[in-house]
């Protein structure tokens, strides 16, 4: 019995004062991003690109319609062999519109492959001066206010947004946060 009673005063004398103070610290992305000059540069080529790309599925989308419609007009008039030609051609048309839909917004289409080319540069090298901030002010962890955290409360003295900026090269635009 003292034997236990010795071994558990031992492990909670070892866990409070063996156990060091955690620094830590946070950013918020947002806010970083919001102000480099490149990645409103990247938001605005893809915005771009995807309007265009909406642009055209639009007209895609409207063709089908007036081929549908104009089938569904003249339908009575129409052979067999008419309204099997005309609803394979409709059938033809909407797999074409969804084929280039998937190809532009797809999960693996064209918008997601230049985000990624245009995005993730960018935050890499976040990614690096965030590190840098972490090990300059020897912090133990960096939260991300802005990734769904759910931080209820921050101390702003803890907020190393404009550290890792400074890292970055960038210059604060706007100090509101």
């Amino acid at each position: 019995m003292k034997t236990k009673l010795f071994l558990l005063i031992a492990a909670f004398g070892f866990f409070v004062f063996g156990a060091k103070a955690q620094k830590f610290g946070y950013v918020d992305t947002e806010y970083i991003l919001g102000q480099m000059t490149e990645y409103k540069a990247a938001q605005k080529q893809l915005n771009e690109l995807s309007s265009k790309w909406e642009a055209d599925l639009k007209i895609l989308k409207e063709e089908v319609d007036k081929m549908y419609k104009d089938y569904k007009a003249e339908e009575i008039l129409l052979s067999a062999t008419q309204k099997k030609e005309r609803e394979d051609a409709i059938v033809a048309k909407e797999d074409g519109m969804k084929k280039f839909e998937q190809e532009k917004f797809g999960v693996n289409g064209e918008l997601f492959k230049k985000r990624l080319e245009l995005i993730r540069p960018i935050q890499e090298k976040i990614s690096v001066a965030i590190i840098a901030v972490a090990k300059k002010n020897a912090l133990d962890f960096i939260f991300d206010k802005s990734a769904n955290m759910n931080i209820l409360f921050s101390n702003a003295k803890f907020d190393r947004s404009d550290d890792v900026l400074d890292e970055l090269g960038v210059t604060p635009i706007d100090t509101d946060k």
